[in-house]
């Protein structure tokens, strides 16, 4: 105990004050109003790692000595790590504690950024970039982690940021990767990326404390081995079925490999007393819904990043095509990145107001009046521009509501497995969308000056799909039960060494 001798308040001498406890409130209130922006500073690291490289991706063949599709690996690499490490390193989280498994992740994402810097080895690269993949946990982990350590009221506002930095990290990332691509060095942009993961490494370390909520337990290790096989193979099968050749035997082969294993991994699930991924939670209305949300509002989030940029880029001898540099289309999508954080306040308070299955509901519903809306305006850059700006507004409500809706469902010391298996949904719904639109690119074409290019009917079909899907989506959430707003958010926090009372996970609402 620190003590300080002061005057009494009548005067004299000899007063003794307490202010260790001082120090620690000061201490932690410091730490409090740090803990949001560190943790979105990193959620934004995860979402640029994952897009700067496609600005490169048609240079790299000549300056790798490799084939574009063994250069496309580069992406496929990152998402399928992301994809399979998103629940495990959740559960890891809720384990072992989400600070060590979030700055390992972080540690290990800026590791795969400085050996991209160093090397021009293909192969070195694309396992590079699988390390780099890891981060796509740190959404899932920072969203857990606000959970237990902010007040209840600020909890939802938190967790919407944190959704938008996903809109934000690849709005940036993508003019900052094509900036370079045309002034410098491709190796600089990884530089760049390794200073940034290390800036958020260390403000993490200093800022980000343990959480004293863990789920006790053994890690399943046979039920990560068979969730990871099942969900490598049905991604490889998604995002390079185009390249293999929908009809090759590899494509069928893995698909259904890929369900089998699931199967299996599912059966195993619900026989261990410890799983990866609790399946009886998960399978309940107030969970599973907004699984399904997430795998719906990914697909058509992710169509928008994907057409816009092709679509301007496309050449004016197509007809419709305005034939402008990757900077400029990446530019169209900057206002939609910054709109996702900038209205991700307000998504929480309607969440508030309203509940999250209404901002969700209406988020998704934005999302197809855009789609809608671009089906009739892609022959301008403003109004191409305004449309994909939609579509990100509709995003960021839906994105914030659905961090939200898994933290009200959930037991808290399960958050972060559960935000993990929601944000492996959206990550497969983005490798589905990734997958509709280069079939839909490559099946409706048109000839100019002698070369093929999609249609602008491709472009429109693409627009109508993604609009399907988020009305979807919008009716999905429509399902879910009514429930109180905020009654999930008030879970008193455990002190360290505490034990934490059970937290129903449908709240009173019928499963």
């Amino acid at each position: 105990m620190i003590v300080r001798r002061g005057p009494r308040p009548g005067g004299g001498d000899g007063a003794v004050v307490d202010t260790s406890r001082r120090t620690r409130r000061g201490e932690r209130s410091l730490r409090e109003r740090l803990i949001v922006p560190v943790l979105a500073f990193a959620g934004v690291l995860m979402a640029l790692m994952q897009t700067v490289v496609v600005p490169l991706l048609p240079d790299l063949p000549a300056q790798t000595g490799s084939s574009p599709a063994t250069v496309s690996w580069m992406l496929t690499a990152t998402l399928v790590t992301g994809a399979v490490l998103n629940p495990v390193l959740g559960r890891a989280g809720d384990m072992y504690g989400k600070r060590r498994v979030l700055l390992g992740s972080l540690a290990t994402m800026t590791v795969g950024s400085a050996l991209c810097a160093v090397t021009s080895d293909i192969r070195v690269l694309i396992a590079a970039r699988a390390l780099q993949g890891t981060a796509a946990v740190v959404v899932s982990l920072a969203t857990s982690i606000l959970r237990d350590e902010l007040p209840p009221h600020r909890v939802g506002s938190a967790a919407a940021l944190m959704s938008s930095t996903v809109g934000l990290g690849a709005a940036f990332g993508l003019p900052l990767a094509s900036v370079v691509v045309e002034h410098a060095d491709w190796h600089t942009m990884f530089w760049v990326t390794t200073g940034l993961g290390l800036a958020g490494f260390a403000a993490a370390w200093l800022v980000v404390p343990e959480s004293p909520v863990r789920t006790p337990g053994r890690f399943d290790i046979v039920g990560t081995v068979l969730l990871g096989a099942g969900l490598v193979a049905i991604l490889l099968a998604a995002s390079k079925g185009g390249e293999w050749g929908w009809t090759s035997p590899v494509v069928p082969s893995l698909a259904g490999g890929g369900v089998l294993v699931l199967l299996v991994w599912g059966w195993h699930q619900l026989r261990t007393r410890e799983p990866v991924v609790d399946l009886r939670l998960a399978a309940r209305r107030t969970v599973l819904l907004p699984h399904i949300a997430a795998l719906l509002t990914g697909m058509a989030f992710y169509a928008n990043w994907l057409a816009t940029a092709q679509l301007v880029q496309a050449p004016e001898i197509t007809g419709y095509g305005l034939g402008e540099s990757a900077v400029v289309a990446s530019l169209c999508l900057l206002p939609g990145g910054v709109i996702m954080v900038l209205l991700s306040p307000l998504s929480a308070r309607l969440s508030d107001a309203r509940g999250a299955r209404v901002t969700l509901a209406l988020g998704t519903a934005v999302i197809s009046a855009a789609y809608l809306f671009r089906v009739f305006t892609s022959e301008q850059l403003w109004t191409i521009t305004l449309g994909a700006s939609l579509c990100s507004l509709g995003t960021t409500l839906a994105y914030s509501a659905l961090p939200t809706l898994i933290i009200q469902a959930v037991p808290q010391e399960q958050t972060a497995a559960a935000t993990g298996l929601n944000v492996l949904m959206r990550t497969i719904g983005q490798a589905v969308s990734s997958t509709i639109v280069a079939v839909v690119l490559t099946q409706l074409t048109m000839t100019a000056g002698g070369v093929r290019f999609a249609d602008l009917d491709a472009y429109l079909l693409i627009f109508g799909i993604a609009c399907a899907v988020a009305a979807g989506a919008s009716l999905t959430a429509l399902a879910l039960p009514r429930a109180r707003p905020r009654s999930a958010m008030a879970v008193p926090v455990a002190p360290s060494g505490a034990k934490l009372p059970a937290v129903s996970g449908d709240r009173g609402t019928d499963a």
